[in-house]
């Protein structure tokens, strides 16, 4: 019987007196290591920080995510749906890398054998002599391969594949995912080789493993994208070089991928007459504003039992629903709640912010009147439960990117700075009401 504290009686025998003090051995202690020249501690100010300045890849959208490009020795994880493409753009990136001359980079595959990559690759117009190729899932195949090619970029394809013969558990599994990145991203800082890992997600979209797997790298990637559209988006959920705030647009197509500076285009329909239902906005997206068209259409409720269908596409459901509660305090909107209501926008674009407010209230409030917007308006504004249009942020770079690809009228909320955008012809509205006032004038 062994107890941590005194006692007079035994617990187990229940005799007096027989229990004997005994002294504890002392833990082991971590005995201090050797330090060399190359690790020893020194002053901050004298750290060289040229080792991790960022090289761009040549995909500016890409840098701009990255906060400039890619550091060598960072670790980076990108992580995306099924069939999203992130397999084509790291094709991109291995070959604008080996373009630039220097170490090679490598690909290793442990999803897809190498005739499969080299027919995308081919198809893609992703092919150099100095981009490597290997199907491995034995991680130290992977060691072997870097230590043949040594290469500059390393991109591995996926992390979830990849299995270490010294750790026990399946492939894929908890220790192999958290053994395995730790090795690499150990040998990629000691190299100085950038390292991209491919991560699989789940059916809630997170990456698949241990949470623990996003703190060992540098930079998390998230590619996203309807496979219906052809439009991703790249954005950082970590980044140590860089901001987070950042979102990089391409889009897919059948010779590859292509990244898109002005992606305004794609969210805004092009017609020659106005049409009931349609109110543009501006959208800030990380630190990059966006047109975005909002569309509506209000129907009769033909039913006879059960509540008017609302439906609404890439748009914040709770937000519209409550939108329309307001709207239906309107005088011309009174039997709004009696219709049905349906509300989307265009491109494929996931709007969410409050500042779409007022765009989604006029496109609704235009559907269920029959009456089309004036041409060249757009709207910004966040609406409360008391129908007072708030001011939003960034009210001069929404203002400027609408007047840049030629609209000329504007509602924002009443309040707003807008005196340095030139061309523009600016309504301030401080209720929803005052706005629906104001379209219907114009």
């Amino acid at each position: 019987m062994t107890a941590v504290r005194w006692v007079g009686r035994c617990p187990e025998c229940q005799a007096w007196g027989t229990m004997a003090e005994a002294g504890v051995r002392a833990a082991a202690l971590t005995r201090p290591a050797a330090v060399t020249p190359r690790t020893a501690a020194e002053p901050i100010s004298k750290t060289d920080s040229a080792v991790a300045r960022a090289a761009a890849t040549g995909i500016g959208e890409l840098d701009r995510v990255l906060g400039g490009g890619l550091v060598p020795g960072a670790v980076l994880l990108l992580a995306g749906e099924p069939g999203v493409g992130k397999s084509t753009l790291l094709l991109e990136v291995g070959q604008k890398y080996a373009q630039r001359g220097g170490p090679p980079a490598l690909l290793i595959t442990g999803e897809e054998s190498t005739a499969q990559v080299r027919a995308r690759a081919q198809r893609t117009h992703t092919m150099h002599e100095d981009f490597f190729l290997a199907a491995e899932n034995d991680l130290g195949a992977v060691i072997a391969h870097l230590d043949e090619v040594k290469p500059g970029l390393l991109i591995l394809d996926s992390v979830q594949t990849i299995a270490s013969s010294t750790v026990e558990g399946g492939v894929g599994g908890v220790p192999q995912i958290r053994a395995v990145t730790a090795t690499i991203s150990a040998i990629a800082k000691e190299r100085g080789i950038a390292t991209v890992l491919v991560g699989h997600v789940t059916k809630d979209g997170s990456i698949a493993g241990p949470r623990a797997l996003e703190h060992l790298v540098d930079v998390v990637l998230y590619f996203e994208g309807d496979r219906h559209t052809s439009l991703r988006m790249l954005r950082a959920i970590k980044n140590r070089f860089g901001a987070t705030d950042e979102v990089g647009c391409f889009e897919m197509h059948e010779e590859g991928i292509d990244e898109l500076p002005d992606p305004s285009g794609l969210f805004v329909s092009t017609r020659d007459i106005a049409v009931p239902g349609t109110c543009v906005t501006v959208t800030v997206t990380g630190r990059r504003p966006l047109l975005a068209e909002v569309q509506a259409l209000v129907s009769p409720y033909g039913a006879s039992s059960g509540s008017p269908r609302r439906s609404f596409t890439d748009l914040d459901s709770s937000r519209v629903n409550m939108l329309l509660a307001v709207l239906g305090r309107l005088s011309d909107l009174q039997r709004l709640s009696e219709r049905e209501v349906y509300a989307a926008s265009v491109g494929g674009i996931k709007i969410s912010e409050p500042a779409v407010d007022l765009a989604v209230a006029m496109a609704v409030a235009s559907a269920a009147t029959d009456r089309p917007l004036p041409a060249n308006l757009f709207a910004i504004g966040e609406i409360s439960l008391s129908g007072d249009v708030r001011r939003v942020s960034g009210v001069q770079r929404r203002l400027s990117e609408a007047a840049r690809l030629g609209f000329r009228k504007a509602l924002v909320p009443h309040g707003s700075d807008w005196s340095l955008v030139a061309g523009l012809k600016v309504y301030e509205v401080p209720t929803i009401a005052a706005a629906w006032q104001t379209v219907s004038a114009l």
